[in-house]
């Protein structure tokens, strides 16, 4: 189960929505080990593309080293797609290189909605967990 701040949900959806028609990306990092999201980092997709994202591989090479530096992993790495549901797709599939980190992936095909849904993926294998969004993880 992906247990995230009602804030760090909204800056996502913020930075889909912004993004729209592009895909947008990024990650929460946090500390290792901790499974907690606490540091929103919004990426470029460096594809500029509505319907694939990817990193550039400069910015992510240092935001990795700066995760690195400050004892923190990805917890979260979130993209948005624009006309289809919230599900990996087959590139996210076969990209998704973070065996412990929550892939969040948020439609924004609706105007007026939004699905937001997580998932685990390890060795091309997808699972939809449950989020649970808190207004505090102190609460």
């Amino acid at each position: 189960m992906l247990t995230i701040e009602r804030a760090l949900v909204e800056k996502i959806v913020a930075h889909a929505r912004a993004d729209h028609p592009d895909e947008a990306c990024g990650i929460i990092a946090g500390p290792i080990g901790s499974d907690r999201p606490v540091r929103y980092v919004a990426m470029a997709n460096a594809e500029r593309s509505p319907t694939f994202y990817r990193f550039d591989s400069q910015e992510q090479l240092k935001l990795w080293r700066e995760m690195d530096d400050r004892d923190e992993e990805p917890v979260v790495i979130y993209h948005s797609h624009t006309a289809t549901e919230a599900y990996p797709s087959r590139t996210d599939i076969s990209y998704a290189s973070e065996p412990n980190a929550h892939y969040v992936l948020v439609s924004t095909r609706a105007e007026d909605t939004e699905e937001f849904r997580s998932y685990r993926i390890a060795d091309g294998e997808v699972t939809e967990e449950e989020v649970r969004i808190v207004d505090s993880y102190d609460a």
